[in-house]
């Protein structure tokens, strides 16, 4: 395996169906630096990092080296232009990195290679269309990209959906496997044309790869896409693995013998978790090398031929451990209450990680896992503007369940305070510790003295497979009476008003909010961001439809009573708690209309309401001001339903529709 496949991003809070990108905050965190990709060379001499600039955009690329004392070194395509520089990849013998940047078009990336030793940047690219995901060939003559030919936006659900009018046609873009060869620059789309590539990985020998393709729209099928192998000799695709669930991280292994992935229940491209099999290159039964784990993998680096190292979610924290094919054995390195970033270096015992908790801003830090040492002070004055948080369980229909509890700033045990539940998106997700991001930031609220409950319920990672699929063909059941249970534990112990509580979340986590005010009048006041209130005509609107196939077992238009059973909508005369809506109006994920027909429905039986549409924007709120508005206006709402008095009001002028009916109470 190619040692710059070895780059892994975990996200904190993460969302899963959705994530809002980063914006400024409204908490103590404003000046916190931001690591956004961490890559350390094969041997391990140096760290390349992307971080946003100041006060000039970015991002941009550093470079640090680990065995001086040397400041970082900035790594441009064009120094004294502006671009967006990302996706670092180091060759075999550490003394380049290709990347990813924008400096002659905006929005439209190329690839360039950097001498690392200061002998100046290359452009190998002159392509239109979507570049990600580079990666040198072990001999180092060759590197591959992904590439979307025309593509009229970035690839992925999450992005704005590109709108339509006129004729609708089914144009596909597919996001080919290309080679660029090193010497000559020349670019050559490697996969067929009709064959959509979500992953791939080099063979030792550089002659083929492993991938993840499927037929047809990319942002739907990955959900049955398959592994193949690619020979990049006469460009011939053959099928080694159709699987059962959802697959991600093919990694050949290093005598080219076999390939590891992961396969599970996954509910969003990206958000990665399942059990690790290993399969014939050539083709034949996987066998799964990490079964009955209480975790979900959501990485895997081959230390040999014979052992995997891998890092997890496990019980809401961030993981790592090792796993031996010969005996069967998994053994933990290290876990702890954080979110984790990690690389590895070809001695494969080196990590670079961004490591960054409730507590402490992102930083770098070096070496074996668990025993690193810390490489940045970037962040060492930031301060956290928000309270303790802590890791709770409880039990509900015999399973044990965890979540955390977000403290309020400046703790009084001798008040009573209010509450919001924080229902994750996905809903294979996990929430774990981390500092949060600048979007969708709730950890405002404890800013504003509220307790902030993320339970990871049934369907959640972090307790491996069987508990990942517990909601199969239940949405709305175990999952909510979970959610409850987490409720019900706080309550025993801690001095929260039971009369103020409230709950919110983004895109599952937004179903899960308009379906508990269908189900209990227990919350005082609602916030759903992209919710899904009605399956039956979701089926039909949305752009990635597959997913649910495996959720509910069938189409709604085989088994629509399934769907029905778990609509928000079915049930939608029984709500009586005010509730915010918000979207994007661009989201194919879940699309406008969603929150649309929710917010019609409760204005329609005079429920307290307030109905918010973000222009040119998907599942994913990307621009700061609407990210600014949307916390302001969830703070605002929950401070006038749960009775604090401190109504804020937004003075950002976003580009929004609002819609608003109900009075104050």
């Amino acid at each position: 395996m190619s040692a710059n496949r070895n780059r892994l991003i975990i996200f904190s809070l993460s969302v899963a169906f959705c994530c809002i990108a980063a914006a400024s905050a409204q908490t103590d965190d404003r000046s916190a630096r931001r690591f956004r990709e961490v890559a350390i060379s094969p041997n391990a001499n140096r760290l390349a990092w992307v971080e946003p600039m100041d006060g000039e955009g970015g991002p941009a690329i550093y470079i640090q080296d680990l065995k001086s004392s040397s400041t970082p070194r900035r790594i441009s395509a064009a120094p004294g232009k502006s671009g967006r520089e990302h996706d670092i990849a180091w060759s075999s013998d550490s003394k380049r990195v290709a990347f990813l940047s924008d400096p002659e078009s905006s929005g439209q990336s190329q690839l360039y290679v950097a001498d690392t030793d200061g002998g100046g940047v290359r452009k190998l690219t002159s392509l239109k269309g979507y570049l990600s995901d580079p990666a040198w060939s072990p001999d180092g003559k060759s590197i591959a990209i992904l590439f979307t030919e025309d593509a009229p936006r970035e690839a992925g659900p999450l992005e704005p959906m590109t709108p339509e009018s006129g004729v609708i046609e089914s144009k596909i873009y597919e996001q080919r496997l290309t080679v660029v060869n090193l010497a000559s620059g020349n670019a050559r789309q490697l996969s067929p044309a009709d064959m959509y590539v979500y992953e791939y990985d080099w063979s030792p020998d550089s002659q083929s790869f492993a991938a993840i393709a499927a037929h047809g729209s990319g942002d739907s099928n990955w959900y049955v896409a398959q592994i193949y192998t690619l020979s990049i000799a006469d460009a011939k695709l053959t099928p080694v693995y159709k699987p059962h669930w959802q697959v991600a991280w093919p990694r050949w292994s290093s005598d080219g013998k076999n390939i590891a992935f992961i396969e599970g229940l996954m509910s969003d491209e990206g958000s990665t978790g399942g059990d690790i099999f290993i399969v014939p290159a050539s083709g034949g039964n996987p066998q799964n090398a990490t079964p009955g784990i209480a975790a979900s993998p959501n990485g895997i680096f081959w230390k040999s031929s014979n052992k995997i190292l891998f890092t997890e979610n496990i019980d809401g924290e961030s993981g790592i451990s090792e796993t031996d094919l010969v005996s069967g054995t998994v053994s933990k390195l290290w876990s702890g209450p954080e979110s984790l970033t990690v690389s590895l270096s070809d001695d494969r015992e080196t990590l670079a990680a961004i490591r960054s908790s409730p507590a402490h801003p992102p930083e770098l830090w070096v070496g074996p896992a668990g025993h690193w040492r810390q490489l940045t002070h970037d962040n060492d004055d930031i301060q956290p503007g928000w309270g303790e948080m802590k890791s709770l369980h409880w039990m509900n229909d015999g399973m044990r369940i965890q979540g955390w509890l977000l403290y309020p700033r400046d703790y009084d045990s001798s008040r009573h305070y209010p509450m919001v539940v924080v229902a994750h998106g996905g809903p294979a997700s996990m929430v774990r510790a981390g500092w949060p991001s600048r979007g969708f930031n709730t950890f405002e609220l404890s800013a504003h003295g509220y307790f902030v409950l993320y339970p990871n319920p049934r369907g959640s990672y972090g307790q491996g497979e069987k508990f990942t699929q517990g909601n199969i063909k239940d949405f709305g059941y175990g999952d909510f009476r979970d959610i409850m249970g987490g409720v019900d534990e706080v309550l025993k112990t801690l001095p929260v008003d039971n009369q103020r509580i409230g709950i919110t979340g983004w895109s599952y986590g937004g179903y899960m909010t308009m379906w508990a005010v269908t189900q209990t009048n227990r919350f005082a006041a609602a916030v759903s961001g992209a919710g899904l209130s009605n399956w039956q005509s979701y089926y039909g609107e949305n752009d990635i439809d597959e997913w649910m196939i495996p959720y509910f077992g069938a189409s709604v238009y085989d088994d629509p009573t399934i769907y029905a059973r778990s609509a928000p909508i079915t049930f939608i005369k029984n709500v009586k708690t005010p509730t915010l809506v918000l979207v994007g109006d661009r989201d194919g994920e879940v699309p406008e209309p969603q929150s649309r027909e929710f917010w019609h429905a409760l204005k329609t039986f005079g429920v307290p309401t307030e109905f918010v549409v973000y222009a040119g924007e998907g599942h994913a709120i990307s621009q700061p001001a609407h990210q600014r508005d949307i916390m302001e206006r969830m703070v605002g709402w929950f401070d006038r339903y749960l009775n604090l008095n401190l109504n804020l009001k937004s003075d950002v002028k976003a580009d929004v529709t609002t819609n608003e009916t109900g009075s104050r109470r």
